[in-house]
């Protein structure tokens, strides 16, 4: 038998256990309950999060797309507009141009027109004063001659009889300079044309003219040193055409062809070379003959580029 002392023992631990017990099942539970509170409001919170994510990424892909437009819509209009005020400043630019060239045309038609007609009323000195410039006399230990500025690098032309057995050459502006002509850049004996070159500066050039528009009873101005007279000027007029045996065409003129003006050049009244005269039957006055323009710019066209081309190597 268990005394009264015992037995209150055993209940008063099994009282102790039990509350143990119970206690622990409480705790258990509202561990249990808020762990899942935890786990619901993180599941929320991450839905949440996720899908605000996904708003902003929809939110940022749109402001993209519409900053990505505008700035084509900037692009494209700024183009249009580069476009359209380049093609402003080229019509502008053309215009400008344009007036340029046509005043130049306009003015170089209205000096051209008023030099001829001082020609006709035989007033030369329009045209004497400018070729005079770019005329000179070619002097050798051997004899004297004439020349003419073709170009403004130095080249001049004139006969190879001019200065053929010459052991110095010297070329003598119309302004009185003195310039050594040592520089032989080649000739053509068949066609009695010899090209120089001088190193001067400031040298004005004549052109060459179309001497198959040179018509019979044209006016025409010889310039040169005759008699050893400098930079004179001759009129005349184109008397006839002449083809030698050597298929040379030569310019038949009245104007005396005396020594000294050998290698100058005949000019028409705009100017240009039409000739580069060349010699005159003897006993007969007023019988000269220039080498025709043409045929004398093939022959030195093709001197001075065979020269160039050998200074090149």
């Amino acid at each position: 038998m268990v005394n009264k002392k015992t037995r209150n023992i055993i209940l008063i631990v099994l009282s102790v256990l039990m509350i143990s017990g119970s206690l622990v099942y409480y705790f258990n539970y509202q561990i249990k309950i808020a762990r899942l509170d935890y786990e619901a409001k993180i599941l929320d919170l991450s839905q949440k999060t996720a899908e605000n994510l996904q708003t902003l990424k929809t939110s940022v892909e749109q402001l993209g797309i519409n900053l990505s437009t505008q700035i084509g819509l900037v692009d494209v209009n700024l183009q249009n507009f580069k476009k359209q005020n380049q093609q402003e400043i080229n019509t502008l630019s053309n215009l400008i141009d344009e007036i340029e060239r046509q005043s130049d045309i306009k003015l170089s038609e209205l000096k051209d027109e008023l030099k001829d007609i001082r020609i006709k009323s035989a007033d030369f000195s329009a045209i004497v004063d400018d070729v005079l410039q770019s005329v000179v006399s070619v002097k050798t230990n051997a004899g004297q001659g004439s020349g003419a500025i073709i170009d403004r690098k130095g080249y001049v032309v004139t006969n190879v009889h001019v200065i053929n057995g010459a052991s110095g050459v010297k070329v003598i502006t119309y302004s009185g300079n003195t310039y050594d002509a040592n520089t032989l850049v080649g000739y053509d004996e068949n066609a009695d044309i010899a090209v120089l070159k001088i190193n001067a500066p400031d040298l004005r050039a004549l052109d060459f003219g179309d001497s198959d528009e040179v018509k019979v009873g044209e006016k025409v101005i010889a310039a040169g040193n005759p008699a050893g007279l400098a930079f004179t000027v001759t009129e005349g007029i184109v008397s006839a055409f002449r083809t030698a045996q050597n298929n040379i065409k030569y310019i038949q003129t009245d104007v005396p062809i005396n020594p000294g003006n050998s290698g100058g050049p005949l000019i028409n009244t705009k100017g240009e070379i039409v000739g580069i005269n060349n010699f005159k039957v003897g006993g007969f006055e007023g019988l000269g003959f220039a080498i025709s323009s043409n045929h004398v710019r093939s022959v030195v066209s093709k001197i001075i580029s065979d020269y160039e081309a050998k200074q090149k190597q």
